[in-house]
């Protein structure tokens, strides 16, 4: 079991990744790549990730949640990915325990842009990816994956909501009058979507862009099936420009209520990743603030 962690802070590494690590494992296993440079890319909450040679990556799980979730990746996402009109990291190879290391990991391609948080996207953005969220939310079979986190009714994450609240506020942050009415109309708000493919995730971080546009959308371990809401609160953790949410929405469509729940989805991830957390990373910290920013401005 990891240990408790703070909401806004990542959980620790259940176990030890390092560039020396990602070598011997692609040695052993995958050895007509050994001749390719491996070098630290990025660490997040769950995945250590490697960039091997020009065009390929290496994603290591650094807890056993993780590796439950690379293998949703693994086996969900080829079946997914030809349907999208963006590149996602399609494990092209497999790995599995060894080298002192517990878990199961894959080799993906390796997808240029930066996070979208650091580099937001800008014009046509709110379009793209309406396309985007159009072509993943399609039926999911009846074995695709629940998410106990994503995969409930907003109603089901009001307890953790408050307790957060409750936590932050100590530190000075308190819900606005208008946020703590938008949160209580997604709450109550009934779904009347039907569950579909998400992507479950879609902060700035797991987005990619370039010159300006979207380019990828990568960390799909918490792909299920789902209400659509849970993805459509990236209008606001993605896109900065009001002008750009609008039209998402009207590119999408959807009901009112649907538009409803997604906004609650989006405060949620905005107080869950630390906004007003003096302990939180400051990344997450931030995009918290931005994400509260856009809902108070609207649409």
């Amino acid at each position: 079991m990891s240990a408790p962690h703070s909401p806004g802070n990542p959980p620790p590494a259940e176990t030890r990744i390092d560039a020396a690590l990602a070598g011997a494992l692609v040695r052993a296993q995958h050895p007509d790549l050994a001749h390719l440079t491996i070098e630290p890319a990025a660490s997040g909450w769950d995945n250590a990730m490697f960039r091997l040679g020009d065009a390929l990556a290496l994603r290591l799980p650094r807890r056993a949640m993780a590796a439950a979730l690379i293998r949703i990746e693994q086996h969900w996402l080829p079946r997914v990915a030809p349907e999208l009109p963006l590149p996602v990291p399609t494990p092209v190879r497999i790995g599995t325990p060894g080298e002192g290391y517990p878990f199961v990991w894959s080799i993906t391609p390796w997808l240029a842009g930066a996070p979208a948080d650091r580099a937001p996207p800008e014009a046509g953005s709110g379009v793209a990816l309406a396309a985007f969220l159009t072509a993943l939310h399609t039926p999911a079979p009846a074995d695709a994956p629940f998410n106990r986190f994503r995969g409930v009714p907003l109603v089901e994450r009001a307890a953790g909501f408050e307790d957060r609240l409750a936590a932050l506020a100590p530190r000075g942050f308190a819900l606005a009058p208008a946020m703590r009415r938008l949160w209580d109309a997604a709450v109550a708000a009934p779904i009347d979507a039907p569950k579909v493919w998400t992507h479950g995730d879609l902060h700035g971080r797991n987005v990619l862009t370039q010159g300006g546009a979207i380019a990828a959308v990568i960390d799909w371990g918490d792909m299920s099936a789902s209400d659509p809401a849970v993805d459509l609160a990236a209008a606001w953790m993605l896109l900065p420009d009001v002008r750009e949410r609008v039209a998402a929405m009207e590119a999408y469509g959807g009901s009112e209520t649907t538009w409803t729940r997604a906004r609650g989805w989006a405060l949620l991830m905005a107080v869950l990743v630390g906004v007003g957390d003096i302990n939180a990373d400051p990344r997450m910290a931030a995009m918290g603030a931005a994400i509260l920013a856009r809902l108070a401005e609207g649409p």
